[in-house]
């Protein structure tokens, strides 16, 4: 690239921007033949009828199908790890563009509104013991702002990154992950966005040669919140974990599209998402997406997604797809499940004198546990078990007032 202005050369199946969209229209089904392009324009606007948008009310997103102007709807600040802040990144500097390509109109909107990238590095061979924390606030429900966001962990390095999302905006957002060979990296992406915040993401990953990412998306508030993964297990040996967590309350709308690509031999993948719902118009949307290519020989996948419905009005869309093109593999499955109570877990805690109301707490809380013991940090763990405690109260008073 010889110029700032300049944009990653496109990939195999890259929109041809001399073409419409609705010209000789073909929808397409599988992700991995999504088109990709960095132009907004190519796309066009969503009207819901497309695959990747049937489930997510485009109507409240229409502010993020163009550019920020002005791009300062949320702040950024550190509480910990702002050392490992490298230079901020044009669409011209590598490594930005390395991994990522927009598979959507927010996502091409996002590179195209955000001039500087944030670039988090870490050193090779180095290990980072306390988690890098990135505080990032929205400055009201009527502010925009678009980003792209770097996180890169060098050969052999090791560290944690957690995005926190807190306050209210209307926020485009990329987020492009590198794991070298031979490094782990965790990133924890944390929505606790007040009620009128939209936030619209896409995480891209590319994990090199014996090298792992554990990726987490938690999402407890925010009006419409869209985190999609999409990680490659490139290198031979290479490991993805992809965790998630949700809790809709009335009139919120949570999703995520996940998507993990086996192309190394010998990976390894795993991929759990656990979402509780509860009041009128709760609405999860989960869509996991795994392809096991032609040359990921040995490879070892399964990806689950479990809902709990609290309540009455509330709705779960749960969709697992696998593809496979080779038969050399040690296994793969997927799985989904939504319900209500299990009425025997209940009828075990009652029978030893535990009151319905304190049982169905203890339920909820093992449920979603499994997802918050996995991410290691003790502080953020305390953190998320408060806030599903919040949402337990709240659930009691929704039933009450239900019943009342």
């Amino acid at each position: 690239m010889t110029t700032a202005t300049q944009t990653p050369a496109p990939a195999e199946g890259h929109i041809d921007p001399a073409a419409s969209l609705t010209d000789a229209f073909v929808p397409v089904q599988t992700r991995s033949e999504r088109p990709t392009s960095f132009e907004p324009a190519d796309f066009g606007t969503p009207t819901g009828r497309e695959v990747n948008w049937k489930h997510t009310p485009v109507a409240k997103l229409a502010p993020l199908f163009v550019v920020a102007e002005p791009n300062d709807g949320v702040e950024y600040s550190f509480t910990a790890g702002e050392r490992y802040v490298a230079a901020p990144l044009t669409a011209a500097d590598a490594p930005r563009g390395e991994v990522f390509l927009a598979e959507d109109v927010v996502a091409a909107v996002a590179w195209q509104g955000s001039k500087d990238a944030l670039h988090l590095r870490i050193p090779r061979e180095e290990a980072v013991a306390d988690p890098i924390i990135v505080e990032i606030t929205g400055r009201g429900a009527d502010q925009r702002a678009d980003a792209h966001i770097v996180i890169e962990a060098l050969e052999h390095s090791s560290a944690t990154v957690v995005l926190a999302h807190t306050g209210a905006a209307q926020y485009a957002q990329n987020v492009e992950i590198l794991v070298r060979d031979g490094a782990s990296l965790t990133v924890v992406t944390l929505q606790q966005w007040d009620d009128a915040a939209v936030h619209v993401a896409s995480h891209q990953a590319r994990v090199g040669a014996d090298a792992a990412l554990k990726h987490f998306v938690i999402s407890f508030g925010g009006g419409l919140v869209r985190v999609n993964p999409n990680v490659e297990l490139a290198g031979n040996g290479s490991l993805g974990h992809l965790y998630g967590l949700s809790y809709a309350d009335a009139g919120q709308h949570l999703e995520s599209q996940v998507y993990l690509h086996h192309k190394g031999a010998h990976t390894v993948g795993d991929v759990l998402y656990k979402g509780a719902l509860q009041g009128e118009n709760a609405h999860s949307v989960w869509i996991g997406d795994v392809l096991i290519g032609p040359d990921a020989t040995g490879t070892d996948s399964y990806e689950a997604n479990r809902n709990l419905v609290l309540t009455e009005g509330a709705r779960a869309d749960s969709i697992p797809n696998l593809e496979i093109e080779t038969g050399d593999i040690i296994g793969a499955g997927h799985a989904s499940a939504t319900g209500r109570f299990d009425d025997e877990q209940l009828f075990y805690l009652q029978a030893r004198g535990i009151a319905e109301d304190e049982a169905r707490r203890l339920v909820v809380l093992g449920f979603l546990a499994e997802i918050v013991q996995k991410i290691g940090i003790d502080d953020l763990q305390s953190e998320l078990i408060e806030a599903i405690e919040a949402e337990l109260a709240l659930t009691a008073s929704v039933s009450a007032e239900a019943s009342a």
